[in-house]
C-alpha cells in the first residue's frame, strides 16, 4: 500500500513480520486508523478480531479487507466499550473462539465536549479511553499468556504530556491525576480530562509491563501523531472550527497514523520491548508523574474498584 497524506508525507508500511498463524484483536476497528491496522495485520497473515459498535460497519470492513488482501481473515465482534457489560461480552466471545491471543491492540478512544457520566456512571473519557482497555486486558490475559510471545499495544496520546488545546508557548501543561478523580465529574476542562484518561491508561500499562516481566507478554504505548480522524471534530472549538479545513491539510492521514501501532504489534526487531512509550516511531519519556510507582498502584486499585463495582 502506498499513499500520500495531506501533510505531504508519503506513507510507507512499517516493518511487518509474518503474522501467519497468529491471532490479533483490534478495538476501534472501524475508525480511520483502526481500519488500516486491521487490514495490515490481516495482510501480514493474522486472524484479526475487529471490535466495533456497528455490526453493519464491521461486516463492511470484513468484506473490504477480504477484497484487498484476497483472504477472509477478519472476524467481527460487536460491542460498545463504554459499557463494561459489553466489554465482558466481547472478551467472552474472543475466548470462545480462540484459546490463544498474540496481539491485543487497544485502539478505541474518544473525546467529548464536556464531562458526563456514561451508562455505568463513570465519566465517559475514563470509561472509553482507560477502563475499557484496562478491563479487556485483564479478561484476556490468560489467552495472551497462552499465546506468548504476545504483545499488548495501547494507543494513548501526547495530551498526557501537554493538555493545552493550542500548543503555543514554551511551557507544556502535563496531565495530572489522583485516584479520587478517576471516573468522577469535576471542573476540569475536557482536554484536561482527556489527558487524564490517557495518563491513567499509560500508568497502568507501565505497572502491567512490570508485573508481566518474564511471561513473554509485553506492554507498550504510543502516540500516533496528529491524525485526521473523526476525533479531530470532537477536539474542535468555536475558535478553531473555521480553520478545520486548513488544519486537516496539516495532519497525518489514517494510514500514516496507523504506522506506529502496526510496527509495535508486528516488528520482529521490537520483540521483548516492554514498558515503553513511543511518540510515532521514537521512544520517548513521559511526564514525571507517570513513573510514580506508588501512584501507579493507587490508580490501578481505583480502576479495579470501578470495574469490580460493575462485575456480574
Amino acid at each position: 500500500m502506498t499513499a500520500r497524506g495531506t501533510s505531504g508525507v508519503a506513507y510507507r508500511p512499517p516493518p511487518t513480520g509474518s503474522m501467519t498463524g497468529r491471532v490479533a484483536l483490534v478495538t476501534g476497528a472501524t475508525g480511520g486508523m483502526g481500519r488500516v491496522i486491521v487490514g495490515e495485520l490481516a495482510r501480514a497473515g493474522a486472524t484479526v478480531m475487529a471490535v466495533c459498535r456497528s455490526p453493519e460497519r464491521g461486516e463492511q470492513l470484513r468484506r473490504d479487507v477480504a477484497h484487498r488482501t484476497g483472504a477472509d481473515r477478519v472476524e467481527v465482534i460487536t460491542g460498545d466499550l463504554e459499557r463494561q457489560a459489553e466489554v465482558r461480552e466481547v472478551a467472552a466471545q474472543v475466548l470462545d473462539r480462540h484459546d490463544r491471543l498474540h496481539v491485543l491492540l487497544n485502539n478505541a478512544g474518544a473525546h467529548f465536549p464536556d464531562q458526563r457520566p456514561g451508562p455505568d456512571g463513570v465519566e465517559r473519557h475514563v470509561a472509553v479511553n482507560h477502563l475499557a482497555g484496562f478491563l479487556l486486558t485483564q479478561l484476556l490475559l490468560p489467552a495472551l499468556q497462552a499465546g506468548a510471545p504476545a504483545r499488548i499495544v495501547n494507543v494513548v496520546s501526547d495530551a498526557l504530556n501537554d493538555t493545552r488545546t493550542v500548543k503555543i508557548g514554551p511551557r507544556p501543561r502535563p496531565a495530572t491525576i489522583t485516584p479520587d478523580q478517576l471516573g468522577g465529574i469535576d471542573h476540569a476542562k475536557p482536554m484536561e480530562v482527556y489527558g487524564r484518561s490517557k495518563l491513567a491508561s499509560l500508568m497502568c500499562g507501565y505497572l502491567l509491563a512490570e508485573r508481566l516481566a518474564g511471561t513473554g507478554v509485553t506492554v507498550t504505548a504510543l502516540h500516533p501523531g496528529q491524525v485526521d480522524t473523526g476525533i479531530i471534530d470532537a477536539f474542535s472549538t468555536k475558535l478553531t472550527a473555521p480553520f478545520l479545513p486548513t488544519i486537516r491539510r496539516l495532519l497525518l492521514t489514517p494510514e500514516q497514523g496507523a504506522e506506529p501501532a502496526i510496527r509495535l504489534a508486528t516488528d520482529p526487531a521490537l520483540e521483548g520491548a516492554t514498558g515503553t512509550y513511543y511518540r510515532r516511531h521514537e521512544q520517548r519519556p513521559t511526564t514525571p508523574v507517570s513513573y510514580d510507582r506508588a501512584l501507579q498502584e493507587r490508580i490501578w486499585a481505583a480502576s479495579t474498584r470501578l470495574i469490580e463495582a460493575k462485575s456480574p
